[in-house]
């Protein structure tokens, strides 16, 4: 193995190292599955949010948000088949205690009841819910049972006939949202990419039948064209079509990236068709038709196109992706590469760094001018901390985009020095173009691969 392939060790440890994510309660031993996310982490996670919340509503005439509550009424998920369906068959050893999937199992070892750990006799399988139980109020019975989501698309479906009363909405439209889900994975594995606790990037679309097909090809290809923008090197994405669907679906697709550990879903295009609405229907007792009343007052229960992405889940394809390891072209040394990470500017956890050369002389002090006047458009850093070379590659290693260094002529002719970080390239700009500069050159970013 070449030693400069990403690896998920080298982004592990990357992500705690510079402050993007921390093993949750890691003082007390760490909590398997979940993660906490630290100061570049939030930055970089809410960036990818906003882009894509940009991408489907501010770019879509036709397409509102939603924050829907993580608690619902149970019979919620009755509806949407989770109570019965949302399972994994488990199988234990008798002697390890260690805990498999048995769809995810060697079915040869499966069929001989032998573990691939150690040998030992296997349980027969069993069904394991996947959603997480608990009590609302101060009795715990059966009346008082209530379940943390297993997914933000059913909080939209309950709540489709409200935004249409609200919002005067006419299909087509969509609902989008973003939140938290909790599923109680029977293995979480691969840092980020499998956990208990996650967060969704969902986008409902409700449309007459018929057009369905149309808005699914249509909503495949505004997905696709989604990473292409933000800089993602399109030759690790690749689409997987299901031929067994699920209970709901007419139609699905995952766009899939190759992870360090191969290629896994990142995101979900699914024609969920009427099943979700008539099921609410049916157990709500409330009718979740649509009036079309430019078509003589048509009724009919929408079918439904679903985006549904991993918010976390796109945090580490995001940081894979642009991660390189890099051989330095200006020096001879045969082992000076840099740590770089390629993030498009719109969604780098920093936008510019700036770096006085010297701490005296006045540098500091208009080093600090500058970014207080750059802070109102951009994030930014102040570091003025050892030579300048290990400060880029500082900045390099969190993908900060942009460094501007003040120098001694910049007291005298009010010029910077702006450092592009994939080319490594420098130029003066005028102090008082700078802010407009940098936005250009965000403007106009294409990756190079």
């Amino acid at each position: 193995m070449d030693k400069h392939e990403v690896t998920m060790e080298k982004i592990v440890s990357l992500c705690k190292r510079r402050g993007f994510v921390f093993q949750s309660s890691e003082i007390y031993g760490g909590q398997s599955g979940a993660w906490d996310y630290g100061p570049l982490g939030i930055e970089l996670k809410k960036n990818i949010q906003n882009a894509w919340w940009k991408e489907m509503t501010q770019l879509h005439d036709n397409i509102v948000g939603l924050d829907a509550a993580i608690l619902m009424h149970p019979r919620v998920w009755e509806a949407s088949g989770h109570v019965a369906n949302f399972s994994d068959p488990l199988v234990d050893c008798k002697q390890c205690k260690m805990r498999y999937r048995a769809d995810n199992m060697d079915q040869d070892a499966l069929a001989a009841k032998k573990c691939p750990a150690c040998g030992g006799e296997l349980t027969e399988p069993r069904a394991f819910n996947l959603m997480f139980k608990t009590h609302i109020g101060p009795a715990e019975d059966t009346a008082s049972v209530i379940y943390l989501r297993p997914e933000t698309a059913q909080g939209i479906y309950v709540n489709y006939k409200n935004i249409i009363q609200s919002n005067r909405m006419k299909i087509p439209f969509g609902i989008a949202q973003v939140g938290k889900a909790f599923r109680n994975e029977i293995v979480t594995k691969n840092f980020i990419f499998r956990t208990c606790e996650f967060e969704q990037m969902e986008m409902q679309f409700f449309v007459k039948p018929g057009d369905d097909d149309k808005f699914f090809e249509y909503w495949r290809e505004q997905r696709w064209n989604f990473y292409k923008k933000h800089g993602v090197n399109m030759d690790k994405m690749r689409w997987y079509h299901h031929e067994k669907l699920a209970h709901y679906a007419k139609d699905a697709y995952d766009i899939e990236y190759e992870f360090p550990m191969g290629f896994s879903e990142l995101e979900g295009i699914h024609n969920r068709t009427d099943f979700d609405l008539s099921r609410h229907t049916e157990y709500s007792g409330k009718d979740m038709q649509y009036i079309d009343q430019d078509n003589g007052n048509e009724k009919y229960i929408p079918y439904i196109i679903e985006t549904s992405a991993g918010l976390t889940r796109n945090l580490l394809m995001f940081l894979c992706d642009a991660y390189a390891e890099e051989k330095v072209a200006d020096k001879g040394n045969d082992d000076d590469y840099r740590t770089v990470l390629h993030f498009h500017p719109k969604i780098a956890p920093v936008t510019v760094a700036i770096l006085p050369l010297m701490k005296k002389d006045g540098l500091a002090e208009l080093a600090k001018e500058i970014q207080n006047e750059l802070k109102d458009d951009f994030v930014t850093d102040y570091d003025q901390s050892g030579a300048i070379g290990k400060r880029y590659r500082r900045q390099d290693e969190i993908g900060t985009p942009f460094c501007v260094t003040v120098d001694y002529d910049s007291k005298n002719d009010k010029t910077v020095t702006l450092r592009f970080r994939d080319s490594m390239e420098q130029v003066r700009v005028p102090i008082a173009e700078l802010s407009n500069r940098i936005r250009q050159e965000i403007k106009n970013y294409t990756r190079t691969f």
